[in-house]
């Protein structure tokens, strides 16, 4: 039988070194730029055109014509040496209208280059920012419902506060890893955390009901010997279902384009510490609760 609570100690000092690196990028990009995250047009408003070159180009060539054509102030992410994200303030209604004036524009400026439009979109300023704040605002929800129903669904405030803590850990994990990656926050990161919250809720729960069964069973076992016991019993099923889902998620990452690659980075890195967080976040918060609550010690 496998001690995970051995290594609670350990693992709690990684997930405070995590929180702590958070908050100093986040000062330093603030400081830096003006703002913590790197958002996408979702949320800023403008017009972003993900462009595909049959041969390697320099983005620095690709700025200078997309300025030189009017387009000031145009910002470029190369994802690779034929993929460019040519972003631009104007706001345009016909996105793929406005990308292929720049496709004409740039192949007549590069005579030999073939260019394709990937993806294209457009959002208005008022927009993004009312995107922005829904987004908050959803995933605040989320939470909350989520602490609502889990406390019902054990009938115990301490099992809710394990499981939302470790809900709130994956969601800052995952805009960690974004922040640290320097990735942009975009309508489709949103929608991944919030599936990574559903994702990871549900294997809480199964360890969760697990511990409850357990805690009726062994009435007299030490309460960090019981939930060790019901975390090995639903080891197994635990590592099924993220190699199941892991599994196809990397596929994506890896193949899917940069159109999805945000996405799929967000999926990913959720099913990770969605696993780590139901096992070393949910678990040991529960039992400091638990024993507050019942005078129990381990």
């Amino acid at each position: 039988m496998i001690n995970f609570l051995r290594f609670r100690a350990l693992t709690a000092v990684i997930s405070l070194f995590i929180m702590l690196s958070l908050i100093g990028v986040a000062i330093y990009r603030y400081q830096s730029r003006g703002q913590v995250f790197l958002y996408g047009i979702d949320f800023t408003g403008g017009t972003q055109v993900l462009l595909k070159f049959d041969k390697p180009v320099s983005g620095v060539e690709v700025k200078n014509i997309v300025e030189t054509k009017g387009w000031k102030g145009a910002i470029i992410r190369e994802f690779s040496d034929q993929e460019i994200l040519i972003r631009v303030r104007e706001f345009a209604s016909d996105a793929q209208g406005l990308g292929d004036r720049m496709r004409v524009i740039i192949e007549e400026s590069l005579p030999g280059y073939e260019v394709k439009i990937l993806q294209s979109e457009s959002v208005g300023p008022g927009v993004g920012a009312a995107l922005r704040w829904k987004s908050v605002r959803a995933v605040t929800f989320a939470l909350l419902a989520l602490l609502i129903y889990i406390a019902l669904r054990f009938w115990s405030f301490a099992f809710a506060i394990g499981a939302v803590m470790a809900l709130f850990h994956d969601a800052l994990v995952m805009l960690a890893l974004f922040l640290f990656l320097d990735r942009e926050i975009s309508i489709n990161v949103i929608a991944a955390i919030l599936a990574v919250l559903g994702y990871s809720i549900n294997d809480t729960i199964v360890i969760f009901s697990q511990i409850r069964d357990d805690l009726n069973k062994m009435k007299d076992y030490p309460l960090a010997k019981i939930v060790n016991i019901s975390l090995n019993q639903t080891l197994k099923r635990t590592l099924l279902t993220s190699i199941s889902t892991g599994i196809p998620v990397t596929v994506m990452l890896l193949f899917g384009g940069e159109a999805l690659r945000n996405f799929s980075l967000a999926l990913l890195a959720g099913i990770i510490f969605g696993t780590y967080s139901s096992i070393y976040i949910a678990s040991p918060i529960m039992m400091i609760f638990y024993q507050i609550k019942n005078k129990k010690t381990t």
